[in-house]
């Protein structure tokens, strides 16, 4: 029987204090929006960007359902036979063929499941295969097993990232990015009912230049040259998504942007 169901996209978790914020501020969030599913960008989440084991453990104890990467997925080798064995930790779609890990993956909720893709843009982001032509597989993958189907398209050119929204809607339930963890207030529904937001937004400390401290990013821009990244150690907030979606056509009826400090 259909029903309406709501998933919660968390952008990108920054750091330990990212983590640390999304275990305090989670569970409660998803009880008071009654929240069925929830899928985190997680590529950043381990000290030093990149994913650990651990890392993902931390997200995953904390409430979420799914794990996104993006370009920092396989920064970190120990997470290398983590991605190969986990079945609801995915990196890009797009790296390519022999690359550890799978692109794409289905959350069993018994009633109902839902499937999410992970994707690379292609705009200052090098060595990725066409986004456009490899969502089409994984969705001729998926539609075999479930109407609901989530895109993370994690790209730096908003441009990129509309385009690949209008192009899947009506393919699938809903696409928002992640990568520039700015959150934009574009959340909306496409006329074919497909959620979109252009980004997510962030996990980790507010007062920052995407969780870096500040000081930093602004030597580096100043001065031309980069030092190593130190997470902010200001007040953090969780930024995301909640998109409503019809678990029999698997269209969105509603899409709102989330911030929670």
């Amino acid at each position: 029987m259909s029903r309406l169901i709501n998933i919660l996209c968390v952008g990108d978790v920054v750091g330990s204090a990212g983590c640390e914020f999304l275990r305090r501020a989670l569970p409660d969030f998803k009880k008071e929006n009654n929240i069925d599913v929830c899928i985190v960008n997680g590529e950043n989440s381990a000290v030093g960007n990149g994913m650990l084991p651990a890392s993902c453990g931390h997200i995953f104890t904390s409430g979420a359902d799914f794990i996104t990467g993006g370009n920092h997925s396989l920064k970190r080798r120990e997470i290398y036979e983590y991605l190969d064995r986990a079945d609801n930790v995915i990196r890009p779609a797009n790296y390519g063929d022999g690359v550890w890990g799978g692109g794409f993956g289905i959350i069993d909720k018994g009633a109902y499941r839902v499937g999410v893709i992970n994707l690379m843009g292609r705009v200052w982001l090098d060595g990725f295969e066409n986004p456009f032509d490899t969502a089409l597989k994984c969705i001729a993958k998926l539609k075999e097993e479930t109407n609901i189907i989530l895109v993370d398209f994690h790209a730096e050119s908003t441009s990129e990232k509309k385009a690949l929204g209008y192009f899947l809607d009506g393919r699938v339930s809903a696409v928002f990015g992640t990568h520039t963890h700015v959150q934009t207030s574009d959340a909306q529904i496409l006329p074919g009912s497909t959620g979109y937001i252009t980004d997510l937004g962030m996990t980790g400390p507010e007062e920052s230049v995407l969780g870096v401290k500040k000081e930093i990013i602004i030597e580096k821009f100043r001065k031309g040259f980069t030092t190593m990244f130190e997470t902010a150690e200001t007040a953090c907030f969780m930024q995301g998504c909640i998109f409503t979606v019809d678990t029999d056509s698997g269209k969105a009826t509603a899409a709102r942007a989330v911030t929670v400090r």
